[in-house]
């Protein structure tokens, strides 16, 4: 049986977030072939592009996970109805300079969770119109946008509601298949550090 690598990105900096328990129940429920490595983007700095000829190594190593990746799961809160601060400057360092973006065509999802009804819907369209511009082959559908609270939520990935459960394992039965398809017409392969 194939293993699909799944690089997953958590859009906040916080360590109580709750898109981090969102994550940890998506791995859990995901189909047994995924693998799942999460894609840290805390120690980055901001992105300039004197930087460009002189990666820090910091975004060398961004890049090089992405590259390690066959496909690319978002999973972010809603900042100010869009997507936050630190996961735009990660997706900048990865998509730049100019002819080296490393999201060119991988596959890739987007979710996410917020305490409000609209469960990071603005957030999400927001990273979508960005990821649209780096070339990524988005999931379109499923959308889930997740109301998060901790009777659902109760910790360690657990998922307490079972409507709720089955919806993000289907999720992820469904990001699979769409990686198969992306896969199919666009083999990713390994590039040199």
């Amino acid at each position: 049986m194939a293993t699909y690598k799944v690089g997953y990105f958590i859009g906040s900096l916080s360590s109580t977030s709750v898109n981090r328990e969102l994550s940890r129940a998506l791995i859990k429920l995901a189909p047994a072939d995924m693998e799942f490595t999460e894609i840290p983007i805390r120690n980055l700095p901001l992105y300039s592009q004197d930087h460009d000829a002189d990666y820090p190594p910091e975004a060398v190593a961004l890049k090089e996970a992405i590259h390690a990746s066959q496909a690319v799961l978002f999973v972010t809160p809603e900042f100010n109805r869009s997507i936050p601060g630190g996961l735009k400057n990660a997706i900048d360092w990865a998509s730049r300079p100019w002819g080296q973006n490393a999201f060119d065509h991988i596959p890739a999802a987007v979710i996410g969770a917020s305490i409000g009804q609209i469960g990071t819907a603005l957030a999400q369209q927001s990273l979508r119109g960005v990821l649209s511009f780096c070339n990524a082959r988005q999931m379109t559908a499923p959308e889930a946008y997740v109301q998060f609270t901790p009777q659902v939520f109760p910790g360690d990935g657990e998922v307490a509601d079972e409507g709720v459960r089955e919806f993000l394992r289907g999720y992820m039965a469904e990001f699979r298949d769409h990686i198969i398809r992306v896969l199919t017409v666009l083999p990713r392969t390994p590039r040199p550090s």
